[in-house]
């Protein structure tokens, strides 16, 4: 296992009716510890969301998901729980809540390259 890294990622899905429990993968969120790495990003596809009810706040969602990767990337414009270190900054990302946005459980992984595993994790379940 030298030179790899072991990670944690998680899939960022949108439920448009939480009632429904129906949910798009729409991001991805990938945290490394021992790397000091994580990164997050997001696509709504049109496709994807193109059965999400009329009156759907899209622009309200984008703003969350902007705010999401804000966050995970430490920015300060990302407020309080920006300025947390890395793990704590991803364990309340992937904390379990009732919101249009939610992530799946964490998923752990080992790689030699995270951005290239990143990007692998990211077409295989959101693109």
């Amino acid at each position: 296992m030298q030179g790899k890294h072991l990670y944690e990622y998680a899939v960022i899905r949108v439920l448009p009716v939480i009632e429904r429990g129906e949910f798009v993968n729409v991001g991805l969120i990938l945290f490394s510890k021992r790397a000091k790495y994580i990164h997050a990003r997001f696509l709504l596809d049109p496709r994807k969301t193109a059965f999400f009810p009329p009156d759907f706040d899209f622009e309200f969602l984008k703003a969350n998901l902007e705010a999401f990767c804000t966050i995970a990337e430490g920015c300060k414009k990302g407020g309080t729980i920006a300025s947390l270190d890395l793990p704590e900054r991803f364990r309340w990302l992937t904390a379990v809540r009732s919101t249009t946005i939610q992530t799946s459980r964490p998923h752990p992984g080992f790689a030699a390259d995270l951005d290239q595993a990143f990007d692998a994790l990211f077409r295989e379940l959101v693109l």
